[in-house]
């Protein structure tokens, strides 16, 4: 492979969140139980869903891709970052690299447009009630669906592209434990105001539009809540949507604030320390998080295992 017309490369070093050999240990094995807990924990979030007809619903069919999203999107990073520290090494080839990247942007893109039809989701239950069933039907869920891969999946394609046409005139060392397409960009030694501006515009578009749709959707929510004249009215209401509400708040959060110590100087260790959040963090959350609060989840977990859920 020839990036242009300067010295091929055919590797990248991943120096990860610590040159410590001695933590090195500890790394793994944390990564390695949140990887688990996140792999499992979806997991059981997809059955329970799959196995409950109760369950069969827009909110639960939405909630049900978000699992899938959420094993795919840390199972594209950990796995690599395990082996690295298993085998001592800091090598991550060069399509690998851009593999990873491919994904890693496809899965964060697609968990940020299920984000926002979640929210939808829960602004048409709310404030249009009596239309839900006929709003949220099979066709149209379906359809969101199929829209935001579509979306995901050309947006990941055009930076992958774009990404080929990035000449790399050595070896480089990422200061990261996985392949994050501005460290990539920030290493090459061709021209690379056409990527930065590509990659600003998409995350103004794809990042910006969303949140503000959820912005406006719960802007809606709250509005109709506050019409709401019964106490326990309003909180069934503010019930429904609290979950979805804490996963939002945790993902943009973490998210914001790679995005703020990128922005700092010498950000480049604290800039992989706070990815850790939004990666591995948010997806291992997740589970808990939409089972704590739902009885009709605890239900299909306890049909599932046998075991109650508290």
């Amino acid at each position: 492979m020839e990036p242009g017309n300067d010295t091929q490369i055919s590797e990248f070093h991943l120096l990860g969140l610590s040159e410590d050999p001695e933590l090195q240990p500890l790394i793994f094995g944390l990564f390695l139980s949140m990887y688990l807990i996140t792999v499992f924990g979806n997991l059981l979030i997809i059955l329970a869903i799959s196995s409950d007809s109760h369950l069969h619903t827009p909110m639960y069919f939405f909630l049900d891709n978000l699992s899938f999203v959420d094993i795919c999107f840390t199972s594209t990073i950990i796995p690599k970052m395990l082996w690295n520290i298993q085998t001592q090494s800091k090598v991550i080839t060069y399509a690998d690299c851009l593999t990873q990247i491919y994904f890693l942007i496809l899965f964060a893109v697609s968990d940020i447009f299920l984000l926002s039809v979640m929210a939808y989701d829960r602004f048409v239950a709310i404030c249009h009630p009596l239309h839900y069933t006929v709003i949220m039907n099979p066709g149209l869920c379906g359809l969101l669906v199929l829209v935001s891969w579509i979306i995901s999946i050309l947006n990941s394609l055009l930076h992958s592209l774009m990404m080929l046409q990035l000449s790399f005139c050595a070896h480089f060392q990422i200061p990261h434990f996985f392949c994050e397409l501005n460290q990539i960009i920030q290493l090459a030694c061709s021209d690379t105001l056409l990527n930065n501006l590509v990659m600003y515009f998409a995350a103004v578009l794809l990042c910006g539009g969303p949140f503000a749709g959820i912005l406006y959707s719960y802007s809606k929510i709250v509005s109709a809540i506050c019409r709401i004249s019964s106490a326990q009215g309003k909180y069934k209401a503010f019930s429904t949507c609290a979950s979805h509400l804490s996963v939002v708040s945790l993902f943009y959060c973490t998210m914001l604030g790679v995005y703020l110590s990128s922005a700092a100087p010498q950000s480049s260790h604290s800039s992989a320390v706070v990815s850790v959040m939004y990666t591995v963090v948010t997806p291992m959350l997740n589970p808990f998080i939409y089972s704590l609060r739902n009885k009709d989840i605890k239900r299909a977990l306890k049909a599932i295992t046998g075991v109650p859920v508290m």
